[in-house]
């Protein structure tokens, strides 16, 4: 492991990639070290992914010098992540029917209107894609709502459920296992196969969600 002067951790990850760290570093968003490396891989040699707090920089060794690519790591300096879309927000219409809405609103000493109120009033940003195709984690959850996962994760969590967990907010894309605290469901698909860019959300999205309860029990 190498550190670079903002405290930014680089870990060799075999002999085909490094994981950029940013856990500990003066700015700890993987999306601004993201734009970083895309700024320096003008030519789009590497293949780069985020997570929660880390970069993983994928490349040939027949082509890029290894050490040479971790020493310019190693000196970057975040910059400002712009998100490539025309669509500046996402908005997501939300029934909030979910199985753990009211034990949500236990947890966190409010009403389940507060809940649903707190839930919609933020601004949410996807800070990475994982666990299965589709699934984004985002950022931006209101403090009060911050609940641990599930202690016994569902067997099966039906496709559009809008759930919480720890700091995250996210949305199930398929159906699938689960240990999120769901508090309702969408009708938008946020994959489609059948859609070109299957996933709908990416890496800098912007998401708001919708309180759509009042339209559904009027239909």
């Amino acid at each position: 492991m190498t550190l670079g002067e903002s405290g930014l951790a680089v870990h060799r990850y075999g002999e085909r990639a490094f994981l950029v760290d940013c856990a500990n570093s003066a700015v700890d968003d993987a999306l601004n070290w993201l734009a970083a490396i895309d700024a320096y891989d003008a030519s789009r040699q590497l293949q780069s992914r985020p997570g929660a707090s880390t970069v993983l920089v994928q490349f040939d060794p027949a082509t890029t010098d290894a050490d040479e690519l971790e020493r310019a790591l190693e000196q970057l300096a975040p910059i400002a992540y712009d998100q490539p879309t025309t669509q500046s927000v996402i908005y997501v219409p939300v029934v909030y029917d979910g199985d753990d809405l009211s034990d949500v609103a236990s947890i966190a000493g409010l009403s389940a209107e507060e809940v649903i109120a707190a839930h919609t009033r933020a601004t949410y940003t996807v800070a990475f894609v994982g666990f299965s195709p589709g699934f984004a984690y985002l950022r931006g959850l209101n403090p009060r709502l911050v609940v641990s996962r599930l202690a016994s994760p569902r067997q099966r969590v039906p496709p559009g459920a809008v759930a919480i967990a720890d700091q995250w907010a996210g949305i199930y894309p398929r159906p699938s296992p689960g240990g999120w605290r769901l508090l309702g469901h969408t009708s938008l698909k946020v994959w489609d196969e059948q859609r070109e860019g299957s996933a709908l959300l990416s890496p800098g999205t912007k998401v708001r969600f919708v309180d759509a309860s009042s339209d559904a029990a009027d239909a």
